[in-house]
């Protein structure tokens, strides 16, 4: 089986120029490189990717975990990493979860393993004391704030962008207002529930169990709300809703019962996808593209430093507003 010593020898170079070709290593002359490569075309000499990855430490490869790969809001995410990754020359692995806390774990474990030299977390299930563990083996960026814990982070402030749809709301005139949130049960949806209940408080007006909307994810989950709606004596003037596909499923479905967007029912949508620019619809943008960019890059980072140091990064986010409020 051919080596590199082999190469080396034919090409009348030494080991370690043959070496840095293979490895596109700066500091290498354009004709010695074009011996080595004529060698190598040659002789049709194939790398040993497990060899390359034992004699570098690196495997060029992330992983990257999230629960869905076909919804908006990761992909968009996941866009801004893949772009990233191929200007670093980097591979990526998507690990789906489906907010399974097993498959979060045996993607951790890729880690520990050193199957991937990195870990991008999109949004999670597992508790922060469950994953940082694992630093120890390679760098965690999540795309969410991680607080206190030994994990890097790249996140909106979540608060902060409900705070800014409730305001806008109450200064149209709503003190009637319901929420649409994904998971009940993630710090994310825990610190939009936070701004909702607190804008409620500020302006005095009731807590109405019945408005706040949960497992919200789909357009079909937008016209579920609808329904729901449908059946209640006392409903919302407005929703303020965490997904722009729920929101277009709640306006789609309005529409089918004459009610009228924003008259009789005004929409905050989240994210500024595509579908929100086409149905015109309210919302606060996400910059999921730039956060995308920003955890790789982070990553990337933490890879080529000496030492594991959790850093912090904050994007912003502002209001569109279009025709439903």
């Amino acid at each position: 089986m051919t080596n590199i010593r082999e190469i080396a020898k034919m090409a009348g170079v030494s080991v370690t120029t043959v070496s840095r070709v293979l490895n596109n290593y700066p500091y290498v002359s354009e004709e010695k490189r074009q011996q080595v490569m004529a060698v190598v075309k040659k002789l049709n000499y194939t790398p040993n990717v497990n060899a390359v990855h034992l004699s570098k430490g690196k495997t060029n490869i992330i992983a990257v975990v999230l629960p869905f790969v076909d919804h908006p809001y990761f992909s968009t995410i996941l866009k801004g990493i893949a772009a990233k990754a191929l200007e670093k020359h980097y591979q990526f692995m998507i690990c789906q979860t489906n907010y399974n806390a097993d498959e979060e774990k045996q993607a951790l474990q890729l880690l520990r393993t050193r199957q991937v030299d990195g870990i991008i977390i999109c949004s999670k299930t597992s508790k922060w004391e469950e994953i940082e563990p694992y630093t120890k083996f390679g760098p965690i960026v999540a795309c969410e704030d991680a607080g206190q814990h030994f994990v890097s982070s790249v996140y909106i402030d979540h608060y902060e962008g409900f705070l800014l749809g409730m305001k806008h709301l109450i200064s149209r005139g709503h003190t009637s207002i319901g929420y649409c949130i994904a998971r009940g049960n993630s710090y994310n949806s825990y610190l939009r529930k936070q701004a909702y209940q607190d804008m409620l408080m500020q302006i005095g007006a009731p807590l109405q169990k019945e408005w706040m909307f949960e497992q919200c994810l789909t357009i079909a989950d937008g016209a579920r709300v609808v329904k729901q709606l449908m059946k209640m004596k006392n409903q919302p003037t407005a929703l303020l809703v965490s997904s722009d596909q729920v929101a277009a499923g709640i306006i789609a479905e309005a529409k089918k019962h004459d009610i009228r967007v924003p008259e009789d029912l005004a929409v905050i949508g989240f994210d500024n996808h595509a579908i929100s620019q086409v149905l015109d619809i309210t919302t606060i943008e996400h910059p999921g593209e730039k956060l995308g960019e920003a955890a790789f890059l982070l990553t990337y980072e933490h890879i080529y430093s000496h030492k594991y140091e959790p850093k912090k990064q904050q994007l912003m986010f502002h209001l569109i507003e279009r025709s439903t409020t």
